[in-house]
């Protein structure tokens, strides 16, 4: 069987990558399979869940028209600059025009040692394996911007980490592509002015064919992958997600959300909420997520300068034109999911979703708890099915009375039922999959996975899926998993 691969990446010239096989793992096994996106990739469900698909998801085989590479670049991370990342643990295996006529790319995470590897084992735990299907897959139908599970194997071989020998596994990962910041930092760093004018050609034509029209192609660009970060990071924020680690290499220039490592969606709400285990300054807060991307996509802008104009000072002055759209384009869609989150019109003042975030902080109260019920008060139940969530009645109380004189639930109701999701991946409900998938069983992973799939759909049968953890249950710090 051949995967309808059309490879372009592996075209451009070779010091953008390294020609590698992904190595081969003793035992594979089948843990699940989207079959969803595999129909949409034009790819045969019985031969990718046979013996034979089994193996070229964990890497064993090489189907026919892949190109396996592992992509260089560099990246920030935690604020400090490394010229030479690239994917360690990581096998572009190729391309799919999928049946929408969007480019994808088939990469697979855990498959081995790299040139990039830098002392690691290029493996991954069976852990990260199943918490980025779980999550990439929640955000895909949560409507958030995201690279997609294809499907997740175990390995059959121990791989060794901080906490001991666990289950490795391998993942299949589908994105619009896997060009980072990072990617062009990569060539930043080594004057590579040619190399940087392929890659900003290629990403055009691959994700933004409109700047090409443009009077300055590469002002565009910018231009373009500003809106997208500050839209996609306006999008997690309005729910309450955490990326965790917002390194330039871990920035995708299509606008999509991608390497959920230590990631987390908050239970009770706090602006400077973290939960990454690296992450001990904060840099990486729910509420610094906008400034961050404002400051990765500042590094973005310096790639592009030397493409923008021959004239550095012009080219400057345009990349700072565009870099000061990014607050006000991030502001408005903020203001638009927070606005469509309470339920105001949209001529109501800004004032109150302020407010209500800082009455959630404040009472430390579940942020999608108290969304979920303000959408069923505003739906016509009593307001009781939200007091209960308040230790103090009243500020909530005050905060309530200013709420019904300037929200408009009639109207706004549908977009209070579009925007406020009824499960979310909980963090211990994720932990709970991982350590049940480590002893043997998958039941709760495929249960949450089933579950994710409509989010903002009333489902009898996973309700208890949406209770907030007990406090023996709270999940306090995640992993990035290498």
């Amino acid at each position: 069987m051949n995967i309808p691969f059309d490879n372009t990446y592996a075209q451009l010239p070779e010091r953008f990558f390294a020609k590698q096989a992904p190595v081969q793992v003793p035992d594979p096994k089948l843990v699940r399979i989207n079959r969803e996106l595999a129909t949409t990739l034009s790819i045969n469900l019985e031969w990718l869940e046979s013996a034979d698909g089994v193996s070229m998801l964990a890497g064993n085989t090489i189907a026919e028209g892949s190109e396996p590479i592992a992509q260089a670049y560099a990246g920030h991370q935690f604020g400090g600059f490394s010229a030479q990342l690239g994917d360690g643990r990581a096998i572009l295996l190729g391309e799919i025009v999928d049946s929408n006529g969007a480019r994808k790319d088939l990469q697979l995470k855990g498959s081995g040692r790299t040139i990039f590897s830098r002392g690691g084992d290029g493996k991954a735990a069976l852990g990260p394996v199943i918490r980025e299907y779980i999550v990439s897959e929640a955000m895909a139908a949560l409507g958030v911007p995201t690279t997609r599970a294809l499907a997740a194997v175990t390995t059959g071989e121990k791989v060794l980490r901080q906490e001991g020998p666990l289950p490795g596994g391998v993942f299949a990962r589908v994105a619009s592509s896997h060009i980072r910041v990072g990617t062009y930092q990569y060539f930043l760093a080594r004057n590579d002015n040619d190399a940087l004018r392929f890659l900003a050609d290629h990403t055009i034509a691959r994700h933004f064919p409109d700047a090409a029209e443009n009077e300055n192609p590469y002002a565009a660009l910018l231009d373009s992958a500003i809106t997208a970060q500050a839209s996609l990071i306006a999008h997690w924020m309005s729910l309450g997600f955490i990326h965790g680690v917002m390194n330039t290499d871990n920035t995708a220039i299509s606008g999509e959300t991608i390497d959920y490592g230590p990631c987390a969606f908050m239970d009770t709400f706090h602006p400077q909420k973290t939960f990454s285990s690296i992450d001990t300054g904060g840099r990486y807060a729910w509420g610094n997520q906008a400034d961050i991307g404002l400051w990765n996509l500042t590094r973005f802008a310096e790639t592009l300068l030397p493409l923008i104009s021959e004239d550095s000072d012009k080219a400057i002055e345009i990349a700072e034109a565009s870099l000061a759209r990014f607050p006000e384009q991030f502001n408005s869609q903020y203001v638009s999911r927070f606005r469509a989150k309470i339920g105001l019109p949209a001529e109501a003042p800004m004032p109150l979703i302020q407010e209500t975030l800082d009455l959630l902080a404040s009472q430390k109260v579940d942020f999608t708890l108290f969304f979920r019920h303000l959408t069923k008060v505003a739906a016509g139940d009593s307001p009781e099915t939200i007091t209960s969530l308040f230790s103090d009645k009243e500020p909530f109380e005050q905060w309530f009375a200013k709420w019904r004189n300037e929200a408009d639930p009639a109207n706004c109701l549908a977009n209070m039922r579009a925007s406020n999701p009824i499960l979310i991946p909980r963090n211990h409900r994720v932990e709970e999959a991982i350590q049940s998938a480590y002893n043997g069983d998958y039941a709760p992973f495929h249960c949450l996975v089933e579950a994710l799939a409509k989010p903002y759909s009333e489902q009898a049968e996973y309700a208890d899926l949406e209770k907030p953890p007990l406090p023996e249950e709270v999940v306090c710090e995640t992993f990035c998993g290498t």
